[in-house]
């Protein structure tokens, strides 16, 4: 599973919309949802704060491992 498949199932299993994670990026929705889809290669600032947001290391987004 790549990292985009993660970063979905993480805002999903948070109950967030792409608009809210969007917003929280300071980012347009459209924007992140090609991170989601894996059109774009996600930047470490943005792998930073998608890893504070839901209290996760960078290590489990990228899956690296599966502990969280």
């Amino acid at each position: 599973m790549g990292y985009y498949k993660r970063i979905r199932e993480l805002r999903e299993d948070h109950d967030l919309t792409q608009a809210q994670v969007a917003a929280y990026l300071s980012m347009k929705q459209p924007q992140y949802n090609r991170y989601e889809r894996g059109l774009r290669d996600i930047p470490s600032d943005v792998l930073i704060a998608l890893a504070k947001l839901y209290h996760t290391s960078t290590d489990y987004i990228l899956n690296l491992t599966d502990n969280q």
